[in-house]
């Protein structure tokens, strides 16, 4: 049976905000967009982690998911983050993405303030019924500092326009406890748990490895929606490198975000209070990219 957010099955990229000089870098944005809808990617996710939201300003935040949904001129699905700790602003970011166009909002869990299941259960039920958007429950507790219960998130699926969960706690379980007690549609959060997850009825992930190796991704994809599990595996199992180290390296986005420079595909800058790679970190991922066949042997060193 059909899931409520299933037209959101499939690659969702994390894609990165690039910068030059200090500032958001939108014609390297626009490549990173047509890159991403050449290879095949059903949906978009500006201004998320991987987009370092934390570091834009609300200006910023709201001038790059115009720009990414203009320029995706309705290529692909979009799906920015509209997240905060604050529910007014949340609502605010929320308002501006569906007044821009998008498809659906991927809103992350009330950070820094921990507030009690009832506070989470209202902050999205205000979202929910003051905007007329799909709803990506985005549960990250490692960001956050506390889970969304299974039991609350039951409680949020009861809302016309909460769809889809981004379950990103790490646990399998978790994500069998939501495909029992609720009919949304779950999007793995871990790119190195996309296959086991999807192994249990997940419908799809919002990656970070997809800013690189989006037509890898949806090969792995394909093959378990064509039941050909020992395919499936064999992709796990090459990416699984690759997304350990742009996932465990250090802090997300800045594996990613070097190795997007090493492809000559971002500057690789960021914003403090997010720091480059040391030179034995870097060492480790060119490695790592080499292995995968991405770059050269040697190449950068």
């Amino acid at each position: 049976m059909s899931r409520k957010g299933s037209a959101f099955a499939g690659l969702s990229v994390a894609i990165v905000t690039p910068f030059k000089n200090g500032e958001v870098d939108f014609a390297t944005l626009k490549k990173q967009v047509d890159f991403q809808i050449a290879a095949g990617t059903d949906c978009l996710c500006p201004v998320g982690t991987t987009g370092e939201s934390p570091t834009l300003s609300h200006e910023e935040h709201e001038k790059v998911i115009g720009e990414v949904i203009q320029h995706v001129a309705g290529r692909c699905k979009v799906m920015p983050g509209t997240g905060s700790n604050n529910t007014r602003e949340a609502l605010r970011l929320t308002r501006f993405a569906a007044a821009a166009g998008a498809d659906a909002a991927l809103v992350v869990a009330p950070y820094y303030n921990k507030p009690t299941q009832e506070g989470f259960y209202e902050h999205f039920k205000v979202l929910a019924e003051q905007v007329d958007l799909p709803i990506c429950l985005y549960n990250i507790p490692g960001r956050t500092a506390k889970n969304v219960e299974p039991e609350t998130i039951a409680r949020l699926a009861e809302l016309e326009n909460i769809v889809m969960v981004k379950e990103a706690t790490g646990s399998l379980d978790q994500c069998s406890q939501l495909l029992n007690m609720t009919n949304l549609t779950v999007l793995s959060g871990d790119d190195s748990l996309t296959l086991p997850m999807l192994s249990v009825g997940a419908e799809g992930v919002v990656s970070v490895v997809g800013n690189i190796v989006p037509e890898d991704v949806l090969a792995m994809l394909r093959a378990v929606t064509e039941d050909n599990w020992t395919e499936a595996q064999a992709w796990h199992h090459k990416l699984f490198p690759l997304c350990r180290d742009l996932l465990g390296l250090a802090t997300n986005p800045i594996p990613i975000k070097a190795a997007m420079a090493e492809l000559g595909r971002d500057t690789g800058e960021l914003r403090l209070p997010m720091t480059s790679l040391n030179s034995a970190q870097r060492s480790a991922l060119r490695r790592t990219l080499e292995a995968y066949g991405l770059i050269g042997v040697g190449v950068g060193s």
